[in-house]
């Protein structure tokens, strides 16, 4: 007891040893724990013989807290993801029906400026004379060919080939797109003969319900296994201005967007899970109406009706499956061998047909285990 109780006084540690004097100097003691921050402790200072330490300057250290004490540990705070910024057109372009005439009045005008070129060629004497009995004009040596009478032949020309020029048929599901030195003038969207200003540049768009049934695209099911799945889109224009000036091409766009939308949503191989492939195609649909809505096109449905795996997987894939239909099929069959064993065991014992004790009992099972599976081998095969 006494060697136990007797311990040099200076082989303390001299950050414990004679705090009295620490005082005396004028510095305070430092805390160790301070809420959650404490101060280092030199190595060296713990082992010296100096009863007297010297001040060493310390720096303050975090100290996490504890697991197992019902304190967490700090985390940072999520951070909100970043709203996708949705794509935007001009505002100012928008559909808006075009000014134009019946076809009746390019017809009129036409047929009027070709007149006027007859009777301008009959005012200069220019109408041959058998052109001129033919067609019941009066004699007339005419006054030549002058100012007046070239003014007047480019005055008809103009109002023929204006009348003429600005023919144009609209079709049932066309639209014409019209715009004016780079400058949109408006959609028309009529049906039959009308007139349209010869100096407006035309582009035809197809506003009727169409279907598209792309090529196979890569695709991903839940577990991440690659795959290539063939979609079937169900859209149209909506708005001709902002699908055709908005955009260079819109069916390139819609494409890319389901492109995307697959790379984004899960997908399984069809004839799996009925309720997963009826899920993947409404969130496609939605994922493509969304991003398709801003440019003028309209997406009613998003399909896949082929998923199949990618090249590189599909063979694993294929042995995956047919070992895990063969272990179900081992197990049903597993499952059907105890039942009948123990049903047979059970009425011969049940009955006083024979009377086993334990080690017979387990021969009996073991032979009609065997016999059992045998036979439905055989039956499969």
């Amino acid at each position: 007891m006494s060697t136990t109780s007797s311990t040099n006084p200076d082989t303390r540690p001299a950050a414990t040893a004679r705090p009295e004097a620490a005082a005396e100097a004028g510095h305070r003691p430092a805390r160790l724990i301070h809420n959650e921050a404490t101060t280092e402790i030199p190595v060296h200072l713990l082992f010296r013989d100096d009863p007297h330490p010297a001040s060493v300057s310390l720096r303050p250290a975090v100290v996490a807290r504890r697991e197992g004490t019902g304190e967490q540990p700090r985390t940072r705070r999520p951070v909100a993801a970043r709203p996708r910024p949705a794509p935007q057109v001009d505002p100012e372009l928008a559909e808006r029906p075009a000014r134009v005439l019946s076809g009746v009045a390019g017809v009129a005008a036409g047929v009027c400026g070709a007149a006027g070129c007859a009777v301008t060629s009959w005012w200069a004497g220019v109408v041959p004379p058998l052109a001129a009995e033919s067609l019941g004009l009066p004699a007339y040596a005419g006054a030549g060919l002058g100012p007046a009478q070239w003014a007047a032949y480019a005055a008809a020309a103009a109002l023929g080939l204006f009348g003429f020029g600005g023919l144009a048929r609209g079709r049932t599901g066309q639209a014409w797109v019209l715009g004016l030195f780079g400058r949109y003038r408006g959609t028309v969207r009529r049906t039959g003969l009308m007139w349209v200003n010869p100096l407006l540049l035309r582009r035809r768009v197809d506003v009727r319900l169409r279907h598209w049934r792309s090529e196979p695209m890569p695709a991903a099911d839940g577990n991440g296994v690659a795959l290539r799945a063939v979609t079937l889109v169900v859209w149209r224009v909506r708005d001709t201005a902002k699908a055709t000036l908005g955009i260079e091409d819109h069916e390139t766009y819609l494409r890319e967007c389901v492109e995307a939308a697959l790379a984004r949503v899960p997908v399984e191989p069809l004839g799996t899970v009925r309720s997963s492939a009826d899920v993947a195609g409404e969130t496609l649909t939605r994922l493509v109406a969304a991003d398709a809505a801003p440019v003028g096109l309209e997406v009613f449905s998003v399909r896949p009706v082929r998923v199949e795996y990618a090249p590189e997987v599909a063979a694993a894939m294929h042995r995956r499956r047919i070992a895990a239909l063969d272990a179900a099929q081992r197990a049903s069959v597993l499952t059907s061998v105890v039942d009948s064993v123990e049903d047979t065991v059970t009425r011969l014992t049940m009955r006083g047909l024979v009377e086993l004790d334990d080690y017979e009992r387990k021969v009996l099972v073991k032979d009609l285990t065997v016999a059992f599976c045998a036979g439905r081998g055989d039956t499969g095969t």
